[in-house]
């Protein structure tokens, strides 16, 4: 025993392994090919040119984007134009008055000495104290000049260092205010002397009084810089023209658009693997903890993946049409039929990361694609027939309209003008032409999906309830009482798959199919032995078990040839699990010497037992409709004690213990049962014989 655990554990590692393997290889692939097509639709292709030569093609932009090469000499045009800052210093012509008038001071002080050698002597400290030049010639000048001049030359020079640093030198422009001190001091009629003397005192006060900001000027063209609205390059504008000179201009464009070939761009290429790789990984997550029946399937983890590879490579090719075009509600139909609604909402968000990729981001084309993917969602919430497809698709084209109209009025880009009327046209009919052309692509994919991965969809088993299913129109010829047992039996399946949100369609269906079986001996089953002796009478009771519990093994061969999917053979195998066939068990034990031999295991149905609660629905709707309509004279209270019987029979002989059904569901069914057996055989008024109202009348009719 512990070896064949240890071998049995060997067997499920390795089966695990193994998935684990598919799971990754099929990711791989999935992410690999997804990164080539967004690669192929995110980078341009690319030319490569030379400034001065011809262009080989006219290339024009096939996005927005902003011409950096136009704006960067708009901004430095703008930055030039703005004047340097300069800060006024009032300390320099303080400075210049003083210094001027503390030399005119002096100068009158050794005026008044009477001393020639005492003044002699201080007028050449004087001269060597001073930070300027005076030539002796002139000073001497200055001191015999009388004190009406002196004043008059300080007057002077004090008017124009006023009149000159009030309005602010620059260091430029010193050289400019000293040649107008001299033609100043000349229309004064001052001497020569005196001119050099005023000369050379404004050489050296007359200084640069306006200080250059750095900072505040290169603040000031930053401001300049910054207010400089970006130059766009429209998506659809010419770039250069064939045969037209490569400039300077046209490289920086191309560059901007990425369409100049400067090398790989790996950059792109692995920012983009990046954020695929995060998607992934969110996505896998979500199958882990919500999707576990996907995620333990390597075959439904890649039909995923086909269904994202296909819906993207549609969303390419519409994109070169208009963004609008692109057809992501055909992936999200797809995945609501093939798998769940709750998986097409994440793959909604999906596939509009997916078109933002392949538009650029644009937002308008991400809006429309999510919303779309939305209605596309509610449009098959519930499945009906094949058409419901089709009106999904009306559904989506008819809210891509409203979404684009809205759009247009949001950027505010109506205006009365025929680019206007012809842009908005074609948007609009993309938008509409999205849901017909999704639902269309749904619609054709889906039977080869369905087949090529071995799926049961609404829409295939809504076309097995069709009466006019060749397996259907044979129970009815051959075995019509077969035939109407499972039309009611269907009835009462449904209605108890839905009392336990069990799936009612599938439900339905396999009540449809239970029985076909029974068309290989229709005779050997009493429902159809109208007017004719039952032939078991005359054979033993393990033959008539083994003829009658054939009927679930012939039932699944019948289905198979019929091309019945599978989830329908199994609750065909199952709808009698391991049950016993207690009429003809009691039959066999009838004979005392026998009854020791009579074994109850060779008198169960091969199962196996019910794996689900449709089977399990359609085990009990069979046994419960059978034991009623054998009733005589039914009443209400007869049927309930007759359904809690035969469902009390079936949980005590362990039939349910792999349906997954709880008592609290079990007790649903229970009362669903109850109610509509309770309308169809309920107790009816015994109607006098025609024959004796007629009288004679009747007789001789």
């Amino acid at each position: 025993m512990r070896l064949m655990n240890i071998i049995g554990n060997a067997i499920r590692e390795k089966a695990n392994f193994s998935r684990n393997t598919q799971r990754t290889a099929i990711a791989l692939v999935i992410f690999f090919v997804i990164v080539f097509i967004l690669t192929y639709s995110v980078m341009p292709h690319r030319v490569s040119l030379e400034v001065g030569k011809p262009s080989p093609q006219t290339i024009t932009a096939q996005r927005e984007v902003v011409d950096h090469y136009t704006t960067n000499l708009l901004k430095e045009q703008a930055a030039e134009e703005v004047p340097e800052t300069y800060d006024f210093d009032p300390g320099v012509l303080q400075a210049a008055e003083e210094g001027v008038q503390a030399f005119f001071a002096r100068v009158l002080d050794l005026k008044d000495l009477e001393d020639p050698e005492e003044r002699e002597a201080r007028a050449g400290e004087l001269l060597a104290g001073l930070p300027y030049d005076i030539g002796e010639e002139d000073f001497q000048a200055l001191q015999e000049a009388g004190h009406e001049k002196l004043t008059g030359l300080q007057d002077s020079l004090f008017l124009f260092l006023r009149g000159t640093l009030d309005q602010g030198i620059k260091a430029p422009a010193l050289d400019n205010a000293r040649r107008q001190l001299t033609e100043e001091l000349e229309r004064r009629g001052f001497s020569p002397e005196l001119q050099a003397v005023g000369q050379g005192l404004a050489s050296y006060y007359v200084q640069p009084n306006l200080v250059y900001n750095h900072e505040a000027t290169e603040r000031a063209r930053e401001q300049a810089r910054e207010a400089v609205e970006p130059v766009r390059i429209l998506k659809g504008a010419l770039i250069i023209t064939e045969g037209e000179q490569v400039t300077e201009t046209h490289i920086a464009r191309l560059e901007a658009l990425g369409l100049q070939r400067q090398g790989a761009d790996y950059g792109i290429l692995f920012g983009l693997a990046i954020m695929v790789l995060m998607i992934f990984v969110a996505v896998g997550i979500y199958l882990f903890l919500y999707e576990k029946d996907i995620y333990e399937k390597p075959s439904l983890l890649f039909l995923l993946g086909l269904i994202v590879v296909l819906t993207l490579l549609f969303s390419v090719a519409g994109s070169f049409f208009s963004g609008f075009l692109i057809p992501t509600s055909m992936g999200i139909i797809l995945i609501a039929v093939l798998f769940n609604h709750r998986l097409a909402l994440l793959a909604t968000i999906v596939f509009g990361l997916m078109t933002g990729f392949v538009t650029g981001g644009d937002f308008r084309f991400i809006f429309v694609a999510f919303l779309g993917g939305l209605m596309a969602i509610f449009g098959v919430f519930k499945v009906s027939r094949r058409d419901d497809l089709a009106k999904a698709g009306l559904y989506v084209a008819a809210l891509n309209a409203v979404a684009i109209v809205g759009l247009f009025l949001f950027t505010g880009e109506v205006r009365l003008e025929y680019d206007f009327f012809r842009n908005f046209s074609i948007s609009v009919l993309a938008g509409v032409g999205n849901g017909l052309i999704s639902a269309v692509m749904a619609i054709g994919l889906l039977p080869y999906l369905e087949t090529g991965f071995g799926l049961t969809t609404a829409v295939t088993l809504l076309e097995l309830a069709n009466p006019n299913q060749s397996l259907l129109r044979r129970l009815l010829r051959e075995a019509p009482g077969t035939y109407h047992h499972s039309i009611i039996m269907a009835n009462m399946a449904e209605a108890a798959a839905e009392s336990v949100e069990a799936d009612t369609l599938l439900a339905r269906v396999g009540a449809y199919y239970h029985d076909i079986g029974k068309l290989k001996r229709p005779y050997f089953f009493c429902e159809n032995q109208i007017a004719q002796t039952n032939p078991h009478e005359r054979i033993s009771a393990n033959l008539s078990k083994l003829i009658i519990t054939s009927h679930t093994k012939d039932g699944v061969e019948i289905g198979r040839k019929g091309k019945l999917p599978q989830v329908v053979l199994d609750i065909i195998q199952q709808h009698h699990g391991t049950s016993l066939v207690t009429f003809f068990f009691m039959r066999a034990a009838e004979n005392p010497t026998d009854r020791e031999k009579v074994e109850e295991s060779s008198f169960r149905y091969e199962g196996p037992k019910p794996h689900s609660k449709e089977a399990a629905i359609v085990m009990l709707a069979d046994s419960v409709e059978a034991a009623v309509r054998s009733m005589v004279k039914p009443s209400a209270g007869k049927v309930e004690g007759m359904v809690r019987k035969i469902v009390k029979d079936k949980l005590n002989d362990g039939q349910l213990d792999e349906s997954n059904l709880t008592l609290g569901e079990v007790d649903r069914i229970i009362e669903t049962f109850i109610h509509i057996l309770s309308g169809i055989f309920h107790t009816r008024i015994e109607y006098p014989d025609m024959k004796e109202m007629a009288g004679g009348e009747a007789n001789g009719a």
